[in-house]
């Protein structure tokens, strides 16, 4: 036992160093190793991670390029659009400057025609007509006003009223005289309005009060000029009546020029 002892008491100081080492050594190496192998695996997902990160990027500069090649063109469109819209509107302006031109000479021409056909002679212009209205019997009432149309048609000299339209038309600037009688056969209202152009100038209206028969007369001095109208109305909710013996009539002349 001494003699082992001294053995070991004995070792040379250098091959204990050695041996600690090669220990050391033995532990430190798989750690290192262990350390590569991991950073070597994180370069490769930084790589692919990096890869992929390129192709997004690739793909999103194609669609930012594609984006402005189409706003390009949408802008190009917009100036080409803005350019014809600026032409359609000055060609629009010149065409309402045209139309006024044209309306403006259309109604100097229609008036020196009205002037050349009545006043070519030093004869006072003739103007006179009488009409009835209608064989159905009883109009109205009805849920909204209506012109009236006298149909029947006994006199039309100068061709001034329009059975087609009912409307009086003043061919010449003068005073007329103008008379309706308005008849009701067995109806509650009846009643008539009279326009001149679009303006109401009188009302008339009467109830039967249960009579079989009821009619008024009426008659109108007015001054028109050339073009005005004349026009009577049922309104809503009263009733004319008229047959073959012609009970509601629209008759006028013209009394004078001026």
């Amino acid at each position: 036992m001494h003699a082992v002892a001294e053995i070991n008491n004995n070792t040379d100081p250098k091959d204990a160093a050695e041996k600690l080492s090669k220990q050391t050594t033995k532990h430190i190496y798989p750690d290192i190793w262990t350390e590569l192998r991991a950073l070597r695996d994180m370069v490769v997902e930084l790589n692919v991670h990096v890869e992929l990160l390129q192709r997004e990027n690739s793909d999103l500069q194609t669609r930012l390029s594609s984006s402005e090649s189409e706003l390009l063109i949408s802008k190009s469109r917009i100036d080409q659009l803005e350019k014809e819209n600026a032409d359609l509107q000055t060609r629009l302006s010149s065409s309402e400057s045209r139309i006024d031109q044209l309306e403006r000479e259309n109604a100097g021409e229609v008036e020196l025609s009205h002037e050349m056909f009545f006043f070519v002679s030093s004869e006072k212009p003739k103007v006179a007509f009488y009409t009835a209205l209608t064989d159905a019997g009883t109009l109205g009432p009805y849920n909204t006003d209506i012109t009236l149309k006298y149909s029947k048609v006994f006199t039309n000299i100068g061709n001034a009223y329009n059975p087609s339209t009912g409307f009086f038309t003043a061919p010449v600037k003068g005073v007329y005289n103008l008379q309706f009688t308005v008849f009701g056969y067995h109806a509650g209202k009846i009643a008539v309005y009279v326009y001149k152009n679009d303006q109401r100038i009188m009302a008339n209206w009467d109830n039967n009060n249960n009579t079989v028969h009821k009619y008024f007369t009426k008659s109108l001095v007015l001054e028109l000029k050339a073009g005005d109208t004349i026009h009577l109305v049922l309104p809503s909710g009263w009733s004319i009546y008229d047959s073959s013996n012609n009970q509601s009539t629209f008759s006028g002349s013209l009394l004078f020029t001026l």
